[in-house]
């Protein structure tokens, strides 16, 4: 047996099909009335009566009566499904914008599908949810503009795959907006960090800093590795190397590279060249070896000549020829090789494991 509230919603569905079409509006807005009053008392089934007669009385009302009612049931936890998920595939915005912003009657499904056909606006109402599963947000940074990105990003409770965090990071080059805001995710996977680091600008990077003060020796670390990374694969590929390199292996073919080949390079002043077979000799990548000639500091270098075993007087024309390329006084050079004298092998490994250890992704 229906109860009172059942039987007055049976009373104005049939009062409703024998009025004219031009008080649609009047019916619904009287009904609409009606569940919001009582809205956290009704049962499902109950929602779904109303669902029924919410639903017929929707067809074809203009586009102002339709904002109203979205405006009005989006705030609403147990609003009608069916009314709810129709309002969020209107093709008007205002329609469907508090509902795919507000609503928590919307599923997965309904939002992914709204997010691949609807415009940008209907985009950015749904970046605003206060919870944003990840198969909805891989489909807002793919189609997103900017303004839909950066509204993504900074929405504490949006999820993002791993696949959406690659997106955001192949954005973030040359936009320090995006850069900034994707930096900033405290769940963002280190791998995708890492290349975050080598799109961002030095900006960017000295932002990152300051909002994780805590972290920020760890980033400074993270931006030398990438860094270093990054110019190994630009030094690698350069002119002068690829010429240094063809150089070395015409002089040392059918012969391994020696000390005195490196001798030679140092003595006639052959700085790519000494790179070169400096590299091979030490088993290090070039950008590392060209890094550690023109940094200021000489810890690294000292370490590199003791880890590949060379003697004091080819330590010397290296240190020669780094004076030309470096502010390096004889003085310097003279210090160099004392402390290079002292220094332990199995201290110099530790140094050079310490600058050249690899970048490990999580």
């Amino acid at each position: 047996m229906l109860n009172g509230q059942e039987s007055l919603i049976r009373d104005i569905e049939s009062a409703v099909a024998k009025r004219p079409a031009s008080h649609r509006a009047e019916s619904l807005r009287y009904v609409t009335d009606l569940f919001v009053a009582q809205a956290p008392n009704f049962t499902e089934e109950q929602v779904s009566l109303f669902d029924d007669v919410i639903a017929r009385l929707a067809v074809q009302i203009e586009v102002s009566a339709r904002v109203l009612l979205a405006q009005r049931l989006a705030v609403i936890p147990n609003a009608p499904p069916k009314v709810v998920n129709s309002l969020a595939a209107d093709e008007e915005i205002d329609v469907a914008g508090p509902v795919l912003t507000q609503s928590e009657r919307l599923n997965e499904a309904v939002l992914v599908a709204a997010a691949r056909i609807r415009g940008q606006g209907h985009l950015l109402a749904i970046s605003r949810r206060k919870k944003i599963a990840t198969s909805i947000t891989d489909v807002l940074v793919e189609r997103g503009d900017k303004t839909v990105v950066l509204s993504a990003v900074a929405n504490a409770g949006a999820l993002f795959s791993n696949s959406g965090f690659a997106i955001l990071v192949q954005r973030s080059d040359g936009d320090d907006q995006i850069a900034s805001g994707v930096g900033l995710r405290s769940e963002m996977p280190r791998h995708h960090f890492l290349k975050l680091l080598t799109v961002a600008s030095e900006s960017v990077r000295t932002k990152l800093e300051r909002a994780n003060p805590q972290a920020a020796e760890e980033i400074r670390r993270v931006v030398r590795e990438v860094t270093n990374k990054t110019q190994a694969q630009s030094i690698a590929s350069s002119y002068e190397y690829s010429r240094a390199r063809k150089v070395v292996t015409e002089r040392c073919i059918g012969d391994r590279i020696s000390s005195s080949d490196l001798s030679e390079f140092a003595t006639t002043g052959k700085f790519e060249e000494t790179v070169v077979v400096l590299s091979l000799l030490a088993n290090m990548p070039v950008a590392t070896i060209e890094r550690a000639l023109l940094q200021e500091r000489t810890e690294l270098l000292l370490s590199i000549f003791k880890t590949a075993g060379l003697l004091w007087s080819d330590v010397n024309l290296v240190l020669q020829l780094r004076a030309r390329n470096h502010a390096m006084s004889m003085a310097d050079v003279e210090q160099c090789l004392a402390s290079y004298e002292r220094l332990k092998v199995t201290t110099a490994k530790l140094v050079v494991d310490y600058h050249c250890r690899p970048v490990r992704s999580k």
